[in-house]
C-alpha cells in the first residue's frame, strides 16, 4: 500500500525523467492510475505539527537508532504533552523509520587479479567454473541446477538438478569430476554460501 504522498512524488519523478513538455500531468496520472485531485492536493499542516516534527528530528539527530516508541516519552519529558498516535502518524508521514543495520559480510581471500578477465583459461583443465542456475517447475517450486564448465573448451562437465544444495553435495560432484576427468589447475566460483562454506574451503585446501 503506497501512501498518497509517495504516489504524488512518483508522478512528478516520471514527468521529470521523461520531460514536462513531453508528458502532461493528466497523462502521467492516467498511466499510473493516480486521481488528478489527489495529485493536485496540498496538505495544510498546522504550525504545531511543523514544530513537533522539528523536535522529533532533534531527538533523532542525537539518538539516530531510537524508534518512535522511544522518541515519544522523550518528547513528553521535554514538555510537549502529545499522544503516541500523533507522534506515530507524523513519524510515518515523514518516513523517519530507523534503517536496518547492514550485516558486515566476511571478507574472502583473493583479489580481482583472479577474475575471469585477468586470469583467462589457456588450455583444457586449466580453469573450471561452477555456479547455480535457478528455475521453477510447473508446480511453482524452486529447482536449482549446479553447473560446472571448463572455461577453455566451454564444455559442460556437470549439470546436477536438486531442490536444494549443501556444501557436501557440491564436494561430491567435484570429487566425481576429478576422478573421471582429472583435477583442474584452478576452480572459480562466486561468493554464494554453498561455495564459501568452511567445509568446501577445507576440502579445497586439502587437494
Amino acid at each position: 500500500m503506497i501512501d498518497p504522498e509517495r504516489r504524488r512524488r512518483t508522478v512528478e519523478t516520471v514527468r521529470c525523467r521523461l520531460g514536462h513538455d513531453q508528458v502532461s500531468q493528466r497523462r502521467a496520472c492516467q498511466a499510473l492510475d493516480q486521481p488528478r485531485g489527489t495529485q493536485r492536493y496540498q496538505a495544510k499542516r498546522p504550525e504545531s505539527d511543523k514544530a513537533l516534527i522539528a523536535a522529533m528530528r532533534q531527538v533523532t539527530d542525537v539518538r539516530p537508532r531510537f524508534g518512535c516508541e522511544r522518541v515519544h516519552p522523550m518528547l513528553n519529558d521535554s514538555g510537549w504533552n502529545v499522544g503516541f498516535g500523533k507522534v506515530h502518524r507524523l513519524w510515518k508521514q515523514e518516513h523517519m523509520q530507523v534503517p536496518q543495520k547492514q550485516r558486515k559480510r566476511r571478507r574472502l581471500p583473493g583479489h580481482s587479479g583472479n577474475g575471469c578477465v585477468r586470469h583467462k583459461a589457456t588450455h583444457r583443465n586449466h580453469v573450471w567454473s561452477y555456479d547455480f542456475v535457478t528455475e521453477r517447475t510447473e508446480d511453482g517450486r524452486q529447482l536449482k541446477l549446479l553447473v560446472v564448465i571448463d572455461e577453455f573448451t566451454r564444455e559442460c562437465l556437470a549439470l546436477e538438478p536438486a531442490r536444494s544444495f549443501k556444501a557436501r553435495d557440491v564436494i561430491l560432484t567435484l570429487q566425481y569430476l576429478f576422478a573421471v576427468r582429472g583435477a583442474p589447475e584452478h576452480i572459480r566460483s562466486d561468493n554464494g554460501p554453498e561455495f564459501v562454506a568452511q567445509e568446501i574451503q577445507r576440502w579445497q585446501d586439502a587437494r
